[in-house]
């Protein structure tokens, strides 16, 4: 079997099952695990998977740059958006992650709601601004301009001195084995310290991360209380963080 060939099954596999297992592979082409462990190394390298170990899982197409991102799924962030708004309570304390859905939860939440907002995202707090009764309080630190969010060590600083009624958190992908996962080391730092200051941890999270997966862990599913999703992601699809006692949202 040619190279190519041996990929493009692999990658069947992959959207068949939504995982590939090496050694089930190697069995079924009565190949070698290390030459198959090769063709997942170099899909890899071309973004088409991301590797685990054992095997692999679909690479999330959130790990784009943030003008791609907006043309992904673009309904159905503005629908998660609008939902996850409507758990904002007056007078709460809410951390917003940076990103296009946070962007929608921003748009939607009522101008009328007196609350306060803080935010590591500038993008976010410029969306604030049109939102008189906010009060908004911006974190700040090395801009990341893959995200537009502040990392780094006075970003930390300023987190660990907040106590908030929710985190809103955005990733890449959101596996129920791998939890929650995001393509860079120091913003999922910055994710974990976010949600680690929190009562509760909301994920937004919309079709093409569930079930993907990132290099970077933020924290493990047991740390989520809620999901919102889009409304039309099928049951099999969600039924495994129900299972694991995740709260789920449709929009």
């Amino acid at each position: 079997m040619l190279t190519s060939e041996r990929k493009a099954l692999i990658l069947d596999v992959l959207r068949r099952d939504g995982r590939v297992i090496a050694k089930a592979v190697s069995r079924e082409l009565d190949l070698s695990e290390d030459t198959i462990r090769r063709d997942l190394r170099e899909l890899a390298g071309e973004g088409l998977l991301q590797r685990v170990h054992g095997g692999a899982l679909p690479a999330s197409p959130a790990m784009a740059d943030l003008a791609a991102r907006r043309e992904v799924s673009p309904e159905g962030k503005i629908a998660i958006g609008r939902a996850a708004a409507g758990l904002v309570r007056p007078g709460q304390v809410v951390l917003l992650d940076g990103g296009t859905t946070a962007l929608q939860l921003a748009r939607h939440l009522p101008r009328s709601l007196e609350a306060t907002i803080v935010t590591h995202s500038p993008t976010i707090a410029v969306e604030l601004a049109n939102h008189p009764a906010i009060a908004v309080e911006l974190i700040g630190g090395r801009l990341f301009r893959h995200s537009m969010v502040a990392v780094g060590a006075a970003a930390a600083e300023a987190i660990a001195r907040i106590r908030a009624d929710l985190f809103f958190l955005g990733v890449t992908g959101i596996h129920p084995e791998l939890g929650l996962t995001t393509g860079d080391a120091e913003e999922a730092a910055i994710k974990r310290a976010l949600s680690r200051q929190a009562a509760e941890t909301i994920v937004l999270a919309s079709r093409e991360k569930l079930g993907a997966a990132s290099p970077f862990q933020i924290a493990p599913l047991a740390e989520v209380s809620t999901l919102v999703v889009e409304a039309d992601v099928p049951d099999e699809t969600v039924e495994p963080y129900r299972r694991a006692g995740v709260t789920l949202i449709r929009s």
